[in-house]
């Protein structure tokens, strides 16, 4: 048996049996971890797959969000962009999608309110960034990150052609100029913004690696210098989680850094024993199978 079928066993052994996978050591259905084991377990024929699309199915709100965990957030949080990549890549219905999708249209950062733009421009001078451009925040309420950014980027991408006269169009151009705003000085991305207090911030693997896939343009500036930063944090990493993010970045770009950085997966992998987080594993199989040609579930185009 391959490496990438024991990990996809084992990630099947750890469903739970009212559907989906918990986060951690929890109890309940985490959102993102289903999202995340459902792609990796999506060319098997599993009742734990069966499980957890009903469980994506019957925990969306009505208004379209997916909450944090099951039963939480009746308001939605920034999974819902998960979820929705997730039923695109299995080919769920689309009736689930479209209201994801039209959440997400209507869902901002705090920012992009009138009055926290004046306040980001005049008065809380403690991180520099263009307040015009904002995306996705974590939770309502709350200003944009890179991540839930990042994540709903590539929902609306992957569901919606380019037309530069569709409002769609213009939403998703104003969520890259937001990640394009918030890079590190030296390349790649953090949390939320690259210079805080005047002192610019390192980026983080996992962060650069999620923001790279909703920026793929050749011409992208930004991206180009994140890839050049990530290929060289890429060779030092030994966290199967951050390599695992770089590979399936590696692959969304056609990088020649991708061979190598499996390589380290495939070794962070067998060097761990007994890894027990479904995200890790389930982000290790999605990289794996993408290396191999298979599909890439964060891909803009499949």
């Amino acid at each position: 048996m391959g490496p990438l079928r024991r990990v996809q066993e084992d990630i099947e052994k750890r469903s739970l049996s009212g559907g989906g996978w918990a986060t951690g050591n929890g109890r309940r259905a985490g959102i993102e971890t289903t999202s995340y084991a459902l792609m990796a377990l999506h060319d098997r024929q599993a009742p734990a797959c069966d499980r957890a699309i009903n469980l994506l199915l019957r925990t969306q709100n009505p208004d379209g969000s997916w909450p944090a965990f099951e039963g939480d957030d009746p308001e939605g949080c920034w999974t819902t962009a998960l979820a929705a990549i997730a039923l695109r890549f299995i080919r769920s219905p689309s009736a689930p999608l479209k209201k994801a999708l039209r959440w997400l249209l209507k869902y901002e950062g705090r920012e992009g309110h009138w009055f926290w733009k004046w306040k980001f421009r005049t008065v809380d001078r403690a991180v520099q960034f263009n307040p015009e451009k904002y995306g996705w925040p974590w939770f309502p309420g709350t200003v944009s990150w890179v991540v839930p950014t990042a994540f709903s980027l590539i929902a609306l991408k992957q569901s919606f052609p380019y037309d530069p006269t569709d409002p769609v169009a213009k939403r998703i151009q104003l969520g890259m100029e937001m990640l394009r705003d918030r890079a590190c000085p030296q390349g790649g991305w953090n949390a939320g913004n690259g210079i805080v207090f005047g002192s610019p911030l390192s980026p983080h693997i996992d962060t650069t690696a999620i923001a790279l896939l909703a920026l793929t343009q050749d011409s992208d500036s930004s991206a180009a210098q994140a890839l050049n930063w990530l290929r060289q944090a890429s060779v030092n990493c030994s966290s199967a989680y951050s390599l695992a993010w770089s590979a399936i970045a590696f692959s969304v770009h056609r990088d020649p850094a991708l061979n190598h950085c499996v390589m380290d997966l495939h070794r962070a992998l067998s060097s761990a024993v007994g890894i027990s987080n479904i995200e890790i594993l389930s982000l290790a199989a999605i990289a794996i199978k993408a290396a191999e040609g298979n599909a890439n579930p964060f891909q803009v185009v499949i």
